[in-house]
């Protein structure tokens, strides 16, 4: 009895030992496997973190590539404008120049001409003439001859003389501007170089961009992104407009507006954008450095660089009314300029992204999209 009682307590306690030793084990598995879950939880916030600063990399990259080529396609067009100023005042100096020679030729034929009529009157005997009293008058009528031949000589010797100086003075002038049209030209054709250059860095950045948010999977989620910033954007904006009231808006001009840019449509509003985001405005093909035009009189409440659509200019139109003009290659204008419809406010290009040149349009009332389609003249081209 007492022998079967020590084997029973101690089947107990051996049971009891592997429990306890079981569930050191379990408890050692358990806390092996929490330790491995926050390893990976660690290296995949690493990766994380390392992908993002990949992106915002990609991001800074193309941001610098924009303003770089924006700042190249400006000195390009400064430059561009000075030849134009040089050489149309090198032709009004070549005119200048021939019209002078004409004077010159004139003044000198009419000179010979009194020197001619002075030496002719020249050939009186005058002595002879104030000997004999009876042609004292023809004496008198001599003098006075002579004295107005002279008068007339001596105002156009100071006439030639002046002529001379003039047309020296538009020679030298000439000279000068011709040597500046010529460092200008060499300046512009180097400048030309950069903005090959730029454009060319701006392509890889793109491409870039691209490759990482595509490695990614992050096409959908950086496309929501750069609309929600967009949509801060316009929705402070709106409260900026609100404190112009002269402008009109564009109600009276719907249908009549004229178009920003003269183009081929690569995306109309509502389409289905990568990632199936529908767009909130339209797409127009362009060329790099295409003249960008206000639809209608307004004012500059916007122009800088914005993720996802480059360099944006925003204009006022009043009474709710903003357009919006993106991916473009350079803005001309700065913020509270006064804008007139048709004037050029900046130059297409394919900032913030875009794989080809054109420009991103859009039409706000009250803060919300409307079809642009519906505004713009339908007999633009």
């Amino acid at each position: 009895m007492q022998l079967l009682f020590c084997k029973k307590l101690q089947q107990s306690a051996l049971c009891l030992l592997l429990l306890c030793v079981s569930s050191a084990s379990g408890q050692q598995q358990q806390e092996q496997e929490l330790a491995e879950l926050k390893q990976q939880i660690q290296l995949t916030e690493q990766q994380v973190k390392q992908q993002q600063q990949q992106l915002e990399q990609a991001e800074q990259k193309l941001q610098r590539s924009d303003r770089e080529l924006a700042e190249a396609s400006a000195a390009t067009r400064a430059t561009e404008q000075e030849r134009q100023q040089l050489a149309a005042r090198e032709q009004q100096l070549l005119q200048e120049q021939t019209t002078l020679e004409k004077r010159l030729q004139q003044q000198q034929s009419l000179l010979a001409s009194q020197l001619k009529s002075a030496y002719s009157l020249g050939q009186h005997d005058y002595s002879k003439m104030l000997l004999n009293q009876q042609d004292a008058a023809k004496l008198e009528r001599v003098l006075s001859y002579y004295q107005y031949f002279n008068r007339a000589r001596l105002r156009q010797l100071a006439a030639l003389n002046q002529t001379i100086t003039q047309l020296q003075q538009v020679l030298g002038e000439l000279t000068e501007k011709q040597q500046q049209l010529a460092a200008t030209i060499q300046k512009l054709q180097q400048q030309q170089q950069l903005l090959v250059q730029a454009k060319a860095e701006q392509q890889q950045a793109v491409a870039r961009l691209q490759d990482t948010l595509k490695q990614q999977g992050r096409q959908l989620d950086y496309l929501r992104q750069n609309e929600a910033s967009l949509q801060t954007t316009l929705d402070n904006l709106r409260k900026l407009a609100e404190q112009a009231r002269e402008l009109g808006g564009l109600a009276k001009q719907k249908g009549h507006l004229i178009w920003p840019l003269n183009g081929s449509l690569m995306q109309r509003f509502g389409q289905s954008r990568q990632g199936g985001i529908s767009s909130r405005g339209i797409l127009i093909q362009g060329s790099e450095g295409d003249a960008v035009k206000a639809i209608a009189d307004g004012q500059v409440i916007y122009a800088d660089w914005l993720k996802g659509y480059g360099w944006v200019i925003v204009l006022d139109h009043g009474a709710g009314f903003m357009s919006l003009y993106g991916h473009n290659q350079n803005l001309l204008k700065q913020p509270g300029a006064r804008i007139n419809a048709g004037e050029t406010i900046a130059l297409a290009g394919m900032s913030g992204g875009q794989a080809s040149a054109g420009l991103y349009f859009e039409i706000r009332e009250k803060g919300e999209a409307v079809n642009p389609m519906q505004w713009l003249m339908q007999n633009k081209r």
